[in-house]
């Protein structure tokens, strides 16, 4: 922290100083930032989540189905099954429904339909969109802190060449031979 501190060393360099104020505003943008981007992102995150409520802004409505064949048994993953349900307008529709292995004919289960019977697949409750949200905030903070770093790296980089160019211009100013000269008379 020491090395990092602005004094009035006449040794230390400009790119030195520089380095300095990059770390320092890489800190502050991280300490700043991070809570502005994931608040952002879990808003981002709510407002584009399909949940209950916007899929009944939407028109679709939970109605029930009724398995027309027994679902087989199986370890694991849902199965798809015919099944009969009736749209929200009241027509008759049929088709496949995913339920639980080993589901029997006859069983009634609740799917989600829009105005034309047409199934969907069933929106997230408030609390899962919720839950969504704050994991893809979470996840933004550490992205911010690697773009942070790697921006630091990258400064500190383009830095190191410059203070090799201007080690090289001042070993040049001394001894004109260049480098060549200098390790044959060594």
């Amino acid at each position: 922290m020491r090395g990092l501190w602005p004094d009035h060393n006449p040794l230390r360099r400009a790119s030195d100083r520089a380095e300095a104020a990059i770390v320092t505003a890489l800190a502050v943008a991280f300490l700043l930032g991070a809570p502005l981007i994931a608040r952002v992102a879990w808003q981002l995150a709510m407002a584009t989540s399909f949940t209950t409520i916007t899929a009944e802004q939407a028109g679709w409505r939970p109605v029930p189905a009724r398995l027309v064949v027994s679902a087989p048994f199986s370890y694991g993953y849902d199965v798809a099954v015919m099944a009969r349900w009736r749209a929200p307008g009241g027509a008759e529709r049929h088709g496949r429904i995913q339920v639980s292995p080993g589901t029997r004919a006859g069983t009634r289960v609740t799917v989600w339909a829009g105005r034309t019977g047409r199934l969907a697949r069933p929106p997230m409750t408030p609390s899962q969109a919720s839950v969504q949200a704050t994991c893809t905030a979470a996840m933004t903070v550490p992205c911010w802190g690697m773009l942070l770093l790697c921006t630091g790296v990258l400064s500190r980089r383009l830095l190191d060449a410059r203070r090799l160019a201007a080690w090289d211009a001042d070993w040049e100013a001394v001894d004109p031979r260049g480098p060549a000269g200098r390790q044959g008379h060594a």
